[in-house]
C-alpha cells in the first residue's frame, strides 16, 4: 500500500475548494440583469476565496507526506460503487494552487466586452471542473470533471473569441470529446475487470484499483492506450495537436491564459495520476513511445513556432514544445525527471499564462497580432517591454528564473534514462531561445511608426494582475525548494509503486514481443 496512506481533516478544505466556484456560478446567475457592475466583483470574490483556501491547503499540507491528504469520501451511487472522493498529494497540490491563482487573475485581466454574466458563469464552471480533475480519486468522478471543462471552454472560445472563433471552438470540442470517449471505455473496462478479478463489488476507487493491480498484463496495456489517447489529445501530443493553435489564437485573452496554464495540464496530470499509478507496467512498457512523442513535440513545436507570423500563434506552438518536455520528464521514470516534469507543469502555467496576458494587452491596444505590423514598442511602452522580456526569458529557461529549474531536472532525468533523447531535446532549448528572442526583437526593438509610436504602456491594474506571476517567476527560479520538498515524497512513492508493479504479471493472452 505504497500510496494509500492518507489522512482526513475535520475542516473539509478540499471539498470547499472544489465547490466554491460552483457556488460562485450560482451566485452570479442569481444577480439581476440590470446590475452588470456587480457581476465581475462577485465572480472574483468567489475565485479569490478559492485561492485563499488553496493557500491554506498548502500551508496545512504535511511536507514529508507521500500519501493522499485531506480526504473527502462520501458515497454517491452505492449500487455502482461511485463515490465523491477527493484527495491531494504532492503531485496535485501545486496544480490546485496554480488553478486557484490563474482564474481570478484571468477574470481581472480583461473585460469580456459583452454578455458579462454568461462569461463569468462559464469561467467559474470551468474552474470548478479543473479543480475537480486535480483532486478526484474516483475514476467516474474524475471523468465527469474532465468532461465538465469542455462545455465552458467551448462557449468561451465560440462567443468571446476572435477571428474564426466558432470553427476553433467546434474543433476543440470534437477533438477532446473523441479522446474522452475512448477513455470512458477504458474507465468502465478497468472497473468491471477489477471487480471480476477480485470477486469484490464494483468500485471506481482509484487507490483501491491501483493497489490491487488485478488486471492481466496485456489487458492493462490496451486500457492504458485508451487512457493515453484521451490524455494525449488534451496535452496535446503529436499528431493530435492541431486543435491547439486554432483554439489559442481565437480564444479570448482569459481563455488563452486558462487553456495554456491549466487545461493542458489535465492531460499531463492524467498521465501521472492514472497512467503511472493505475498501469505501472504498461507505463514502463510504452515509455519509449511516449518519450519519442515528447521529443518530436519539442522539436516540431519549436521549429513551427519559429515560422509563425502571428504573435499569439507563436506562443501556442511554443506550448507544444514545452509540454513535450513535461512528457519527457514523466516517462523518464526517475525522481529527477518526474519532479522536473511536475515543476515544469507549474512553471509553464505561470510563464505562458503571463505571455498570453501580455499579448492580449498588445492586441487590445493595437488590434493586431501580426508581428510584421508591430515594432519599436519598447519606446512608448517600456514597462510592457521589460515585463515581456522577463517572462520571455523565463520561458526560454534562463538560469535564475523558474523555467530553468524544471527543464534542467527534466533533462537530467532524461539523460540518466534515455541519453540520446535528452541530447535531442536539448536542441529544443536552443530553438526556444531563437524564436522567442527573434520575436521579441521584431516586436519591441527598432523604430516605432504609426500607431506603434503612440501605444499606451501597461496600466496600474494590469501591472497588479501581472505582479503575482512575475513574483513567482523569480521566486521559483531562485528558491524552488519549498515546492520540490512537497512534491518529492509523493514522486518517490509513485516511482516505488511503479518499481514494485512494473514487471509483467501473469496473462492469459499473448504478450507483445518488444516495447515500441
Amino acid at each position: 500500500m505504497i500510496l494509500a496512506a492518507a489522512s482526513t481533516q475535520a475542516f473539509p478544505a478540499l471539498g470547499m475548494l472544489v465547490v466554491l466556484p460552483l457556488l460562485g456560478a450560482a451566485a452570479v446567475m442569481l444577480l439581476p440583469r440590470s446590475r452588470v457592475e456587480l457581476v465581475r466583483p462577485v465572480a472574483v470574490l468567489f475565485m479569490s476565496a478559492a485561492a485563499a483556501v488553496a493557500g491554506w491547503i498548502i500551508a496545512a499540507y504535511p511536507v514529508t507526506s507521500g500519501g493522499f491528504e485531506m480526504i473527502v469520501d462520501q458515497t454517491w451511487v452505492a449500487a455502482w460503487g461511485i463515490s465523491w472522493k477527493l484527495g491531494v498529494d504532492g503531485i496535485s497540490l501545486f496544480l490546485l494552487a496554480l488553478t486557484a491563482l490563474l482564474f481570478p487573475l484571468g477574470a481581472l485581466a480583461v473585460d469580456p466586452g459583452h454578455d458579462h454574466k454568461a462569461y463569468y458563469v462559464w469561467l467559474l464552471l470551468l474552474e470548478f471542473g479543473c479543480l475537480g480533475v486535480f483532486s478526484a480519486l474516483d475514476l467516474l468522478l474524475f471523468f465527469l470533471f474532465f468532461e465538465v471543462v469542455l462545455v465552458p471552454m467551448y462557449f468561451l472560445i465560440g462567443q468571446w473569441g476572435h477571428g474564426n472563433a466558432r470553427y476553433s471552438a467546434v474543433k476543440f470540442f470534437l477533438f477532446t470529446m473523441f479522446g474522452s470517449a475512448l477513455m470512458l471505455v477504458g474507465i468502465l473496462a478497468t472497473a468491471f475487470l477489477h471487480a471480476s478479478a477480485t470477486g469484490g463489488p464494483l468500485t471506481f476507487d482509484v487507490v483501491e484499483i491501483a493497489e490491487a493491480q488485478s488486471l492481466a498484463t496485456t489487458t492493462a496495456r490496451w486500457i492504458f492506450l485508451a487512457f493515453a489517447l484521451g490524455f494525449a489529445v488534451k496535452v496535446p501530443l503529436i499528431p493530435v495537436h492541431t486543435w491547439l493553435p486554432d483554439a489559442h489564437t481565437d480564444a479570448p485573452t482569459a481563455g488563452s491564459v486558462i487553456l495554456a496554464g491549466v487545461l493542458l495540464k489535465l492531460g499531463t496530470y492524467g498521465f501521472v495520476r492514472f497512467g503511472l499509478y493505475l498501469f505501472p507496467e504498461a507505463s514502463r512498457f510504452f515509455a519509449p513511445l511516449m518519450i519519442t512523442l515528447g521529443v518530436v513535440g519539442i522539436l516540431y513545436g519549436a521549429i513551427v513556432a519559429t515560422m509563425q507570423t502571428d504573435f499569439k500563434r507563436l506562443i501556442a506552438y511554443s506550448s507544444v514544445a514545452h509540454l513535450g518536455f513535461i512528457i519527457l520528464g514523466i516517462f523518464a521514470l526517475n525522481t529527477e525527471g518526474l519532479s522536473g516534469g511536475l515543476l515544469q507543469m507549474v512553471n509553464h502555467g505561470i510563464s505562458t499564462g503571463a505571455l498570453f496576458l501580455l499579448v492580449g494587452y498588445i492586441y487590445e491596444r493595437r488590434h493586431t497580432r501580426a508581428i510584421a505590423e508591430l515594432g519599436g514598442l519598447a519606446r512608448p511602452a517600456p514597462v510592457l517591454a521589460l515585463t515581456f522580456m522577463v517572462v520571455m526569458l523565463s520561458s526560454v529557461g534562463l538560469p535564475g528564473l523558474n523555467g530553468f529549474v524544471g527543464e534542467f531536472l527534466v533533462l537530467l532525468g532524461a539523460f540518466e534514462a534515455h541519453r540520446w533523447w535528452a541530447v535531442l531535446a536539448t536542441a529544443g532549448v536552443i530553438l526556444a531561445a531563437i524564436y522567442l528572442l527573434w520575436a521579441y526583437q521584431r516586436v519591441f526593438h527598432g523604430p516605432a511608426r504609426g500607431e506603434n509610436a503612440t501605444m499606451v504602456d501597461l496600466r496600474w491594474r494590469e501591472c497588479l494582475v501581472l505582479a503575482p506571476l512575475l513574483a513567482l517567476i523569480i521566486f521559483l527560479g531562485v528558491y524552488p525548494r519549498p515546492v520540490l520538498d512537497r512534491m518529492e515524497p509523493s514522486v518517490d512513492a509513485l516511482l516505488a509503486h511503479v518499481e514494485v508493479h512494473g514487471s509483467p504479471a501473469g496473462d492469459e493472452g499473448a504478450e507483445p514481443e518488444a516495447a515500441p
